[in-house]
């Protein structure tokens, strides 16, 4: 299958104040295909954020050169095309978020389309039943919550009917219960409606959730593969001030003290199963008792 969207041994820096360019990315080269859901790593300064904005044209390529469903993002009559088929969600919903109240800012992308009003009036509840906000449709956006703005902001790039969806860093600034009510929504997307997703994340469990993880280091592609692929290798991400979620942690840990455990595991779920798993091999039996769970 023809990659989506198609970076090629692009390269990209920003002027600094002396005229000179910093590199931000060098020679680096990504395919990704139509319905991926991608979790894009990198420490601060990696290049993560720069690649995404390279995938709707909002940066374009000082070398090399990045295709958007064959477009060329350099090619300026095209540009409206390619932002259509890629919306991007930022970390702060404020920055997105345009009027005060909820169904007219999640009209604002459609009726910049031209879309005509009946249409619009579709689009905006479809968007906000799929992000759980529909109920919330008359209120005012700056009311509610992190999680419910970034929803909010969610929808908006919906309801342009996008093929593929970037988020940079859409949790970064909010609590638990806002970062899960954003993640779900996002892997609904992906599940039910096909849209490719390419989320940057810091966050190691969100992108544990994804189908591919792709890690940024000094502006170069470091790892690509599964989440179990990717964060097998610990030492290494911890080498570039990076994480992995934490049962990955433990398991490692307990595997480098000599202990048989899969080093692979990701979620809560499979790293109890790996310890009650290494418990039982070493004689030592799980019990429940009135619900509670423990050992003897």
């Amino acid at each position: 299958m023809k990659d989506f969207i198609s970076a090629e041994h692009i390269s990209f820096g920003y002027e600094a104040d002396d005229g000179s360019l910093i590199p931000v990315l060098e020679d680096l080269s990504i395919g990704i295909k139509e319905g991926e859901f991608v979790a894009v790593l990198g420490h601060n300064g990696s290049g993560k954020s720069t690649l995404a904005k390279h995938f709707n044209a909002v940066l374009l390529p000082s070398g090399g050169r990045c295709y958007v469903d064959g477009i060329d993002t350099t090619d300026e009559d095209k540009l409206f095309q390619i932002r259509q088929t890629v919306g991007m969600v930022f970390q702060n919903p404020d920055n997105q978020l345009v009027a005060t109240v909820v169904e007219e800012d999640v009209a604002f992308g459609p009726e910049n389309l031209g879309i005509p009003p009946a249409e619009i009036r579709q689009r905006v509840d479809d968007a906000l039943k799929s992000v759980g906000m529909y109920e919330y449709r008359q209120h005012a956006p700056h009311q509610l919550s992190g999680g419910q703005k970034q929803r909010i902001a969610i929808a908006g790039v919906i309801a342009m009917r996008p093929r593929c969806i970037v988020l940079d860093e859409p949790t970064a600034m909010l609590d638990p219960r806002g970062r899960e009510e954003v993640l779900s929504t996002i892997r609904q997307m992906n599940r039910e409606f096909g849209i490719t997703v390419v989320l940057i994340t810091h966050y190691m469990d969100e992108a544990a959730q994804c189908g591919r993880v792709v890690v940024v280091d000094d502006g170069k592609i470091l790892l690509d593969g599964t989440p179990k692929e990717v964060f097998s290798h610990v030492e290494l991400l911890k080498e570039r001030g990076l994480d992995v979620p934490q049962s990955t942690d433990l398991a490692d840990e307990l595997a480098g003290a000599g202990y048989s455990i899969d080093r692979t595991v990701l979620t809560e779920e499979e790293c109890a199963d790996a310890l009650a798993a290494l418990l039982e091999a070493h004689g030592i039996h799980s019990t429940k008792n009135d619900g509670k769970e423990g050992v003897e």
